[in-house]
């Protein structure tokens, strides 16, 4: 009872003086007239922290959409997230049917995700969601995200981030005020071998990086399937909607945030070219580009969805002074190394030589497939794990909180921008 009571005065004290920090769950608080943001003087240790599933609401997703029954699904995998809120489509009507098709109550079954905020605001501590996840067209992530984390909540974000620089800048700034956690679901970096790979790299296996090959092709736009009743190529290839990019936006962000998250690379310059192959297409469905890095590095990287009869190639080659690794989605269980000195070798999931975040990441032994819903459950794993702990007040284990931040989403929104840009140049070379 005593507990308790510590507990009911200090989220007393926050609901009054505090209106950030009762969703950002950070304990070391101070006080700044400049920005009227009230904070505790002292740390409290939340030793109540109910030990319950966390609660989500989505915005978009609803029926007919793609990524958010894929979102859905990862989060429900190692059951410690529950859907209980959502303004699931633009569309008022369409919104509520989804909401009804999930059994979301009636009272947190919205047709407007302004109306979900406010409901959410207004909701004692206890019944509020702990985050909100945002799988909307990329034109509407930048209002949803601004408005979730001004208000102190703890955002997920598909990617691309947003559609601008401004805006992605705009957003980190928020966060950084805010203090609360932003994830952006670059899945792929969920999987086991990436990981291992990034372990690899990073930790000097092949020695200095000298060449990066990046490659993500797919065939489902190899056709003009826009305007003829495929929701997903309408938005994609609609530049109200996507922003200035295609491809080079919805797989090509992939491929960049892939590179640089195994490598550590920095790009220092770019040369692309984008094209839209299929004619009369709006945006982008082809692109290459030659990269510089800080280093001296040399990449290249291609996204290309007119690949036709490709389901979803992507791969990874990193080429060092010491050897290479090959790692390609399809078969993403498996992680070639090419060492200088001895024979080529195969690492796969699950094996006990791993590194530690390989084998985090790994729920089944080996010889037992996992694949794409898991490494989107990892992303997740590593969000909510930040958010548990920021709740109870503690600092988690950096294994745990492996995940895609929004500094992370703001890169992928600047490579974007600069690639369009290097596109429209007449100049060989454009720097970052």
């Amino acid at each position: 009872m005593a507990r308790l009571a510590v507990r009911a005065l200090y989220v007393g004290f926050l609901t009054k003086n505090a209106p950030d920090a009762r969703s950002s769950g950070v304990t070391d608080y101070t006080y700044d007239s400049n920005n009227a943001r009230t904070r505790v003087l002292q740390k409290i240790a939340m030793t109540d922290i109910p030990h319950r599933r966390l609660r989500y609401a989505m915005v978009g997703g609803g029926r007919d959409a793609f990524i958010g029954a894929v979102h859905r699904k990862a989060m429900a995998l190692d059951g410690q997230i529950e859907l209980v809120a959502g303004a699931l489509s633009s569309s008022p009507d369409k919104a509520r049917a989804s909401g009804r098709d999930l059994w979301l109550a009636d009272d947190r079954n919205h047709g407007d995700w302004h109306i979900l905020l406010a409901d959410e605001q207004k909701r004692p501590a206890h019944e509020r969601v702990d985050f909100v996840v945002i799988v909307t067209p990329n034109h509407v992530h930048f209002p949803v995200a601004q408005a979730f984390v001004e208000a102190g909540f703890h955002v997920v974000c598909d990617k691309p981030l947003v559609h601008t620089r401004a805006q992605a800048d705009a957003l980190v700034a928020a966060v950084a005020q805010r203090g609360t956690v932003f994830g952006v679901t670059y899945n792929y970096t969920g999987y086991p071998m990436v990981r291992q790979a990034r372990e690899m790299v990073r930790g000097g296996e092949l020695g200095t990086v000298r060449k990066v090959v990046v490659e993500y092709n797919q065939g489902w736009l190899a056709t003009q399937l826009e305007g003829h009743g495929n929701k997903q190529a309408d938005w994609r290839t609609d530049p109200a909607r996507s922003g200035a990019a295609g491809a080079i936006g919805d797989i090509g962000s992939h491929a960049e945030n892939l590179l640089t998250s195994v490598t550590g690379l920095e790009i220092e310059g770019l040369c692309a070219d984008l094209s839209a192959l299929v004619p009369s297409r709006a945006l982008d469905d082809d692109a290459s580009l030659l990269l510089r890095f800080t280093n001296g590095a040399r990449g290249v990287l291609v996204a290309s969805q007119i690949n036709t009869g490709v389901e979803n190639d992507f791969r990874l080659r990193v080429s060092g002074t010491l050897g290479t690794l090959d790692w390609r989605q399809e078969r993403p269980s498996e992680l070639v190394h090419h060492p200088h000195d001895g024979p080529k070798r195969m690492l796969t999931r699950g094996s006990p030589w791993l590194c530690a975040a390989a084998q985090r990441a790994s729920r089944l032994p080996a010889g037992h497939p996992e694949g794409f819903i898991e490494a989107f459950a990892n992303v997740y794993g590593g969000i909510t794990a930040d958010i548990r702990a920021r709740l109870a007040g503690t600092r988690a284990d950096a294994l745990a909180i492996d995940y895609p931040r929004v500094e992370d989403g703001a890169r992928g929104v600047r490579f974007i921008e600069r690639t369009v840009a290097s596109s429209r140049s007449d100049a060989k070379w454009t720097s970052w």
